[in-house]
């Protein structure tokens, strides 16, 4: 709902004095899009909601929201300030970086994340995807959990791409991709 009025206060500001849409308002939206949402290279990890990777309440994420493989990321504590609980970002790998790790043996399973768990202190400049525990992907002649595959990867892009309530994120990747493809300030709107 936030992001919904967010947009709206935002096409509001953007309308010229004669009362109508501008016409060039997609360009504007992309240009904030492109100088206002930062790009940060990190390293990127896999977890899976369960006691030994988290806490005693594996069902819940250190933001309170409900844990879920579909959507949720992990930050280290000192990304607090750039990436807040709620942030939405699109994960990429570096320009010029062949798929490091076993990123494409995962990739199909990541999409958009939202920032609703926090790390161990002793992990730095890191994200952490969050995948189901039972969920498996073929690697070599083995089906194995997809933390185990993803590995630990370097010169990994996080995009922050939006932002959403910690009470609003979507139960899936196609409601999370919708919200992102809705906003404003989205790539291509």
């Amino acid at each position: 709902m936030n992001t919904i009025i967010a947009g709206a206060v935002m096409a509001f500001f953007a309308w010229s004095s004669t009362g109508l849409p501008s016409a060039n308002l997609a360009t504007e939206q992309a240009q904030v899009a492109e100088t206002n949402l930062p790009t940060y290279t990190v390293h990127m990890t896999g977890y899976n909601a369960v006691p030994e990777q988290t806490n005693a309440d594996p069902m819940t994420t250190a933001s309170g929201a409900r844990s879920n493989p579909d959507t949720i990321v992990a930050r280290s504590r000192d990304l607090a300030d750039k990436l807040p609980y709620g942030t939405i970002i699109e994960i990429t790998t570096k320009d010029g970086v062949e798929s490091p790790c076993g990123l494409t043996v995962v990739d199909h399973l990541i999409g958009y994340r939202v920032v609703a768990d926090t790390m161990h202190p002793r992990k730095k400049n890191q994200i952490d995807i969050m995948f189901d525990a039972y969920d498996t992907v073929q690697v070599g002649k083995s089906q194995v959990n997809p933390a185990i595959a993803l590995g630990v990867c370097d010169d990994i892009e996080v995009k922050v791409v939006g932002f959403v309530g910690i009470n609003e994120i979507p139960k899936s990747q196609f409601a999370l991709a919708a919200i992102v493809k809705a906003m404003p300030f989205a790539l291509g709107n």
